[in-house]
């Protein structure tokens, strides 16, 4: 249970923790005995670091071999020196000698009900089509910029290995931007080429897609040369307006494709060439376009996907992220391909038509792996757990989450009622910038408790620091990532700066952003990011311990809270609480939940004011934006809501707060 504590450190420039939480749960004997993760694997590890990781290259198809494993000139990592490889390769060409060429490689679900599946054989085929069409037709050349900008369908994973497999960097946009924010992506990276669709389905409306790429094109400042565009939803194509300046080129992708050859050179890639640019929010309004290159990487996302989600070749792999975020480049591309996994892909949202979609699709295609957001496993609480009874859940062995720090109660009703409590739950910790999973048990190998990420993987190193430096062996801190990694970042496109000011001005270590603690286990429990941090009468406390608390009373769905200015604390906590259905929001209940609070951390986190509210503020990947109910609470301009998935909630508020 969780209960109150004193204060972990009491070290200068930490983080205050109250909250431990004592359960632990640990993965079935048979679970273990059929995982295929080594046991020594910390270990080996621990003693050889570098040969470590070089034995986790060595399990790609090089074209060349490395020189060197490791050049670290701070804050620049070169990993595999020397060595030459193609991506698209070792998620394709690899399976095609054996049995897997065959197997299922993407078994797709569209929002409307229809599927799709493709063997590797027929997806290999379908990426050297449309490579040769880039390549030959687009004049896409080496290093070129191609932006993606399509629903989850297949041809956006099609697309993305099309560039790999030509040496073109992509720059996948999350197709519910902005015509502006796509704009300012394409401008940024340079691209000269987009692959979009004529429209995307979203909760049975239309998203007219490619209307959106010609506003983002039609002033013609932009480098954008050809359209290659998607016929998905039976959109027509409208034809630019008189006063289009855009030149850009308008291609059919079927019409190209359908025809070229199902055949072509891979391009042979230095291991330290850039793979792809995504495009993660920034402080300053602009995006920064975070660069990933192809050797160490793909290394990564190999070997973390195999041993966090310990794939076996008979798996049905369903990661829910879009192929827009991080989570869909490495965990629904890149990681399960490049194992050979079977990876379901679901066009839709969980809520359409029915709250009950997700449980249809996992009984239907006998998901065994699902790792999802938290947001998302906050609302399938809310929904209630009747949703699930008429399902069989029973393919299911392993569960995920990923995204914002998952609340220790709703970790335990994952872990109970979608797990039926015999499936391992990974809450896993990393970020656009890391490439891959930083923190996280190995359900073979390492007992789990609700709240905790667990410990930093086999060969990655993690410590908590006070604002000085100095480590903090058991309590809070900031999180940073003190030794190099393969899929680290390598750099901001087009800003050196900008990187080195963001990840390495804090500390002499890459800087994560987050707070955490660490408990005497070594376990990590993320306590949000540190711009979110209360400071409450002298006391910094991170707002997850806050919104766990909230979280933890039955009546709760979900809470965030934020820091308003307070003449006599500093800062004085407001949270915004979403209810469960049916439960109706009265001063009695505000009372009991600041009782709760005060009750489970003390009187100091008391919330001094509780909003209540059918939604909260959240990106397109389910983040809670936190700084719109900062500028709410401090009655400031809330700034740009493009990235939010549900602006109309923030009108709400601001006539209730």
């Amino acid at each position: 249970m969780i209960t109150k504590s004193s204060r972990l450190s009491s070290q200068s420039g930490s983080i205050d923790s109250f909250l431990s939480e004592t359960r632990r749960f640990s993965a079935s004997e048979a679970f273990k005995t059929a995982s295929e993760v080594e046991g020594d694997v910390y270990e080996r590890a621990s003693e050889d670091f570098l040969g470590f990781w070089e034995a986790q290259a060595r399990k790609l198809t090089w074209e060349r071999p490395w020189t060197d494993v490791l050049t670290w000139e701070r804050p620049y990592a070169k990993w595999f020196e020397g060595g030459q490889l193609n991506a698209s390769v070792n998620c394709l060409d690899v399976h095609l000698e054996g049995e897997r060429k065959n197997k299922v490689a993407i078994l797709w679900e569209g929002e409307e009900g229809d599927v799709q599946s493709l063997t590797f054989h027929e997806l290999h085929e379908k990426v050297n089509r449309l490579a040769f069409v880039l390549k030959h037709k687009l004049q896409v050349q080496r290093g070129d910029r191609v932006t993606i900008y399509l629903p989850l369908i297949p041809e956006a994973v099609i697309s993305m290995l099309a560039c790999a497999r030509i040496g073109a960097i992509h720059s996948v946009v999350f197709a519910g931007f902005s015509a502006q924010s796509l704009k300012d992506r394409i401008l940024d990276s340079g691209s000269k080429v987009m692959i979009t669709a004529e429209g995307g389905y979203r909760r049975g409306k239309v998203v007219p897609l490619k209307s959106i790429v010609n506003q983002a094109v039609a002033s013609g400042d932009t480098p954008m040369e050809s359209i290659l565009w998607v016929s998905h939803v039976g959109l027509s194509i409208e034809e630019p307006s008189e006063n289009n300046e855009s030149k850009v080129m308008n291609y059919d992708y079927t019409s190209l494709t359908e025809s070229a050859p199902t055949y072509i050179e891979p391009e042979v890639m230095n291991s330290e060439d850039p793979l792809f640019i995504l495009y993660t929010s920034g402080t300053t309004g602009k995006p920064k376009g975070i660069v990933h290159t192809t050797g160490g990487y793909l290394t990564h996302a190999k070997y973390s996907t195999r041993v966090v989600f310990d794939t076996r070749d008979d798996d049905v792999y369903w990661c829910t992220a879009d192929v827009g975020w991080i989570t869909g480049h490495t965990y629904l591309v890149y990681g399960p391909l490049s194992n050979g996994v079977t990876c379901f892909m679901y066009e839709g949202t969980p809520d359409y038509p029915q709250k009950d979609r997700f449980w249809q699709l996992i009984e239907r295609h006998g998901v065994t792996i699902f790792y999802s957001a938290p947001t998302a496993i906050r609302c399938f609480m809310k929904w209630g757990d009747d949703l699930l009874k008429g399902y069989d859940l029973s393919t299911l062995r392993l569960l995920g989450s990923v995204g914002e720090p998952i609340n220790p109660d709703v970790w335990v009703w994952y872990h109970r009622v979608v797990g039926g409590g015999r499936c391992p739950v990974v809450d896993t910790w990393w970020q656009t910038e890391t490439g891959g999973i930083m923190i996280a048990n190995i359900p073979a190998l390492n007992d789990m408790k609700p709240g905790y990420s667990g410990l930093p993987l086999p060969g990655i190193e993690a410590k908590i620091l006070t604002e000085g430096g100095e480590e903090v062996t058991e309590g809070g801190g900031y999180l940073s990532l003190t030794r190099p990694w393969p899929s680290m970042l390598r750099g901001v496109w087009g800003d050196s700066q900008r990187y080195e000011s963001v990840y390495w001005d804090t500390f002499e270590t890459y800087f994560s952003g987050d707070g955490a603690k660490k408990d005497a286990d070594g376990y990590f429990m993320v306590m949000g990011r540190v711009d979110d941090v209360l400071n409450c009468a002298g006391h910094r406390i991170g707002t997850m311990e806050v919104e766990s608390a909230l979280v933890a009373c039955e009546d709760v769905a979900e809470a965030a809270v934020v820091g308003m200015p307070d003449e006599i604390k500093g800062e004085a906590i407001v949270a915004f609480v979403v209810l469960e259905d049916g439960v109706v929001d009265s001063d009695q209940m505000m009372f009991q939940l600041i009782q709760a609070v005060s009750d489970q951390i003390g009187p100091i986190a008391k919330p001094k004011r509780i909003v209540f509210t059918p939604d909260l503020p959240k990106t397109r990947s389910g983040k809670i934006m936190r700084r719109i109910l900062r500028a709410l609470v401090e009655d400031r301009p809330v700034g740009d809501l493009t990235t939010l998935a549900n602006p109309q909630i923030v009108t709400f508020l601001e006539e209730k707060v």
